[in-house]
């Protein structure tokens, strides 16, 4: 069974498209193109089950139709209308230059001048010019690379330069 810490989302089913099976997929992060996947995996019912890419076609940055093996109905793909789609931590790691900012959730964020832990990041906040990473407590740290000094993916940890004063506020 797939665990929830072993994947990270990377967006949404919308509706079916057409009669053959294909569904529209709202992405924030296209890491199922730069990376050789095989599959996706989807939320159904609370379960995370894995459903294998027959084809794919962009429509912009955002949204591309995927048609997953044996969904060949539109009555099929419409039953995921709606599931949150994860992408597989393990392909990810793979290859620390397709890493994505997605693929960081989860990771404890370490201020690298003194060693100690800021927090754990729950999300990435891309709705302005400069992304952040939100740790629990609501906290927001630019995701800005020239701060962060290293990345120990097996750990899940990241390594900033935090600047002064930026946890005083």
């Amino acid at each position: 069974m797939i665990q929830q810490e072993e994947v990270y989302k990377i967006g949404r089913l919308g509706k079916a498209h057409g009669i053959k099976g294909e569904v529209s997929f709202q992405f924030d992060d296209d890491i199922f193109d730069r990376i050789d996947a095989d599959y996706l995996i989807l939320e159904i019912d609370g379960i995370l089950v894995p459903f294998f890419i027959e084809e794919y076609r962009f429509r912009n940055d955002s949204l591309c139709l995927v048609k997953f093996c044996d969904i060949n109905t539109q009555q099929r793909a419409s039953e995921l209308t709606g599931c949150t789609v994860f992408f597989p931590r393990k392909l990810a790691d793979e290859d620390h230059d397709t890493m994505s900012l997605g693929s960081l959730v989860g990771f404890s964020l370490i201020n690298s001048a003194d060693g100690k832990t800021i927090g754990r990041i729950t999300s990435i906040d891309e709705q302005t010019a400069n992304i952040l990473f939100v740790l629990e407590d609501d906290t927001l740290i630019p995701a800005n690379s020239d701060l962060v000094k290293d990345i120990k993916i097996a750990e899940k940890q990241i390594f900033m330069d935090i600047p002064e004063g930026l946890l005083d506020i």
